[in-house]
């Protein structure tokens, strides 16, 4: 056993002390992997802002964002920073069609956001990009529309 614990007992009078195995208590401290001692209290449990509320607040709030912009791009850290490849690309070929005027949410930030979005447009990644409340596509349709020419003309209906 790795951990020993001090065992206490009376003999004739005589109180004895020895370091003894303690398999059960180390059965006790022994955790799965990834499982921390404190996380079968619910004050550590995941807990989300939004978990059975009546009407699903980020999808409204997803609305109103992409309704109020033109152009929004859900992405994984920021255009002048991005923390993903798929997003730091989707950045560079909006940089190329010469198109910088967008808001942008790090979705990294707001994990009900990153969740969110994914059922809002019913597409399971990250970057996600619209335009004109349209969602247009993720990093591979993004790349495709601009090598055909089709993200610009998308694009020039929001400067006209």
């Amino acid at each position: 056993a790795l951990l020993r614990r001090p065992a206490t007992w009376q003999v004739a009078g005589r109180v004895q002390t020895r370091l003894q195995p303690a398999a059960a208590w180390n059965r006790a401290l022994v955790q799965p992997a990834g499982c921390r001692l404190f996380c079968s209290h619910s004050d550590f449990a995941p807990q989300s802002n939004t978990a059975g509320a009546e009407v699903d607040e980020v999808q409204v709030k997803l609305k109103k964002l992409v309704t109020d912009n033109d152009v929004v791009l859900f992405m994984k850290g920021s255009p002048d920073m991005p923390q993903c490849g798929f997003s730091r690309t989707v950045a560079q070929v909006l940089e190329a069609e010469g198109f910088t005027d967008y808001a942008y949410v790090d979705v990294l930030k707001y994990p009900e956001v990153r969740e969110g979005v994914k059922k809002f447009s019913d597409w399971p990644t990250v970057p996600q990009l619209y335009v004109k409340a349209d969602f247009v596509g993720g990093c591979d349709i993004v790349v495709q529309m601009h090598r055909e020419g089709e993200l610009k003309e998308v694009l020039d209906q929001v400067k006209a």
